[in-house]
């Protein structure tokens, strides 16, 4: 690759041609201002903070989007572009309603931390509201217009990456907002409520629908058990809400800290993931066998589902009928934990710690109910569960390690790399690996699924049957995927499809910011649980077994259809067109 040098600020750098003046200032620790800028999202040059002088050229240009050239000399701390940063950021102000310490991005917001950076202290314009109401239509997303600065970061994340296009520019000049086809609620959409938005957003214009004040509601009602399951994916994420680096694995950590917050049991949605792989797994194996729909499309994601109940409801029979992990644990929680701890059902309170906004949305589906009563009760993103142990004075960092609760605390490495894209795959091959050949696999590392590629396939040799895989990760990829399986295209047995990038360690309710390399290292976290784990293969959980063998019977069979199995129905466009 040709490389260039050009200068920056009196400072010689050199950099692969097509580098952008942003990256090349970064390679020399010149940070240069910038909100519309995302490392994920293609440059718009909205903001006009990360404007620099070029020598020679009258005009000044964002080095998000100007690329570099050899011998260019850039400035970025001239007075004119220190004036013009300034005017542009006071615009941006201006139509900004300063309650900072009112909103949920205090003291982690990135125009806070520009008007830090820039010296803000005053603002010439006077403040005009912009247009738009609060939108709280979404069971998992919160739209507050009066904070939207116009970055576009949402609109290009919902198009882009997610291929859904839930949100838009309307209106023109001055008085352009961002907004909903129709002006419809979020929640009255084809919002599939995966949360990227809110990951992109610089401010605080969107975010989740907060479940903190019911859960303190719960915790401190004397009639209530409330017991919490963690996902796999928050204990490689959480202590990054702390300062702790990316990729730290707090795992007993959070069980100390959540136990601290006055949870009467910690349990482990790992168990039901490791439960979920003998379900799914039994499930795949009767689909090859009986001639039954393929491929069969994992069902572990829900902002997936709503994308597939969305827009290709007649791929839906390739759904496998299993719940989530989450809801399974739900729908367990309030039948045979209930039944074995001699404890009303009614008086559970089932939390959940989510890397994932749309489970706000999963826990509220009236088909999330078979236990007589709703599955999941609440669900908290990494970051409200954070945010709830900071109320309290918990710092994570400090605390002294403790274990899950038995026996819903007791899982598999299969189940902790559900977090990653590729790891429902990977488990379930491990298991009917093994349940079909009776033998183990030669290296249960399946490296073919692993990795933060938008779209992997991989194949495996059951006595003879060579078994095709595919895995997605990013609804943009989901969307490539089935339309080769709708065409006929795509030859597959089994697929995963995970909403978000990366999987549930880029979920939407994860720490603010993520980005590629943020995701490498917590996926490298999980991956590491995994192997330091004594049991790696799901059918291998001692809880599971002793499950069946108490309360479910067989895999597949009448009782675990009737609890960890359901369906999906088709979804239009808009709510109220539906039948």
């Amino acid at each position: 690759m040709e490389n260039i040098t050009l200068t920056i600020d009196g400072k010689s750098v050199t950099v692969p041609k097509g580098t952008t003046i942003l990256d090349a200032a970064e390679k020399i620790n010149i940070k240069i201002p910038r909100l519309c800028y995302h490392p994920d999202l293609p440059p718009v040059s909205a903001c006009r903070l990360c404007v620099v002088e070029i020598e020679g050229d009258r005009l000044l240009r964002t080095s998000c989007s100007w690329k570099c050239q050899e011998g260019m000399k850039v400035n970025t701390r001239s007075a004119f572009v220190r004036e013009s940063r300034k005017m542009a950021l006071e615009l941006l102000l201006s139509r900004h309603p300063m309650k900072c310490t009112e909103c949920v991005r205090n003291n982690f917001c990135e125009l806070q931390s520009v008007a830090e950076q820039l010296g803000t202290r005053e603002i010439r314009f006077d403040y005009k509201e912009r247009k738009g109401e609060l939108d709280t239509s979404s069971a998992a997303i919160v739209r507050d217009p009066s904070k939207c600065i116009l970055c576009r970061r949402c609109i290009q994340t919902c198009e882009l990456v997610q291929s859904v296009s839930a949100i838009g520019l309307e209106g023109r000049g001055y008085e352009v907002w961002v907004d909903t086809p129709f002006g419809k609620g979020i929640g009255d959409v084809a919002c599939v409520s995966c949360g990227q938005c809110i990951d992109r957003c610089p401010v605080g214009a969107l975010y989740e629908n907060d479940h903190t004040a019911r859960v303190w509601k719960a915790l401190d009602d004397p009639t209530k058990h409330v017991i919490v399951q963690t996902a796999p994916a928050v204990r490689a994420s959480i202590g990054e809400m702390f300062g702790m680096p990316a990729g730290s694995l707090v795992t007993d950590k959070l069980v100390a800290g959540l136990r601290m917050l006055g949870f009467e049991k910690v349990f482990d949605t790992d168990f039901t993931a490791d439960l979920t792989i003998i379900e799914e797994g039994t499930e795949l194996l009767s689909r090859i066998n009986k001639g039954g729909t393929l491929p069969l499309l994992t069902s572990c994601s829900p902002g997936w589902i709503n994308f597939i109940e969305h827009f290709y409801p007649e791929l839906l029979p390739h759904v496998s009928s299993c719940k989530s992990p989450q809801q399974m644990f739900g729908a367990l929680a309030k039948t045979y934990y209930a039944q074995k701890n001699g404890i009303d059902p009614k008086d559970i309170y089932c939390v959940s710690i989510m890397p994932c906004t749309a489970k706000k949305y999963e826990a509220g589906r009236p088909e999330m109910n078979d236990s007589g009563f709703q599955d999941v009760d609440a669900v908290l993103t990494t970051r409200e569960a954070a945010v709830m142990m900071k109320q309290v004075g918990i710092n994570l960092p400090d605390l002294t390690e403790e274990p899950y609760d038995d026996p819903l605390g007791i899982s598999t490495g299969a189940a902790v790399i559900f977090g990653n894209t590729g790891g429902v795959m990977e488990a379930a091959l491990r298991t009917v690996y093994e349940l079909v050949t009776k033998k183990p696999l030669d290296d249960i590392e399946i490296k073919a699924v692993r990795g933060l590629e938008g779209i992997k396939e991989a194949e495996i040799d059951l006595n003879g049957l060579k078994v095709k895989a595919a895995v997605s990760n990013g609804l943009a990829n989901a969307r490539k995927l089935l339309d080769k399986i709708a065409a006929g295209e795509a030859h597959y047995h089994f697929v995963e499809i995970m909403a978000c990038p990366g999987g549930c360690i880029g979920g939407g309710g994860q720490p603010i910011p993520t980005s590629q390399d943020i995701r490498k290292k917590r996926a490298e976290a999980i991956y590491l649980e995994d192997r330091g784990m004594k049991i790696r293969k799901s059918h291998e959980n001692p809880a599971v077994q002793m499950l069946y063998k108490e309360f479910l019977g067989e895999p597949n069979g009448h009782k675990a259809h009737e609890l960890l199995h359901t369906h999906y129905i088709k979804k239009t466009v808009y709510k109220d067109a539906e039948a």
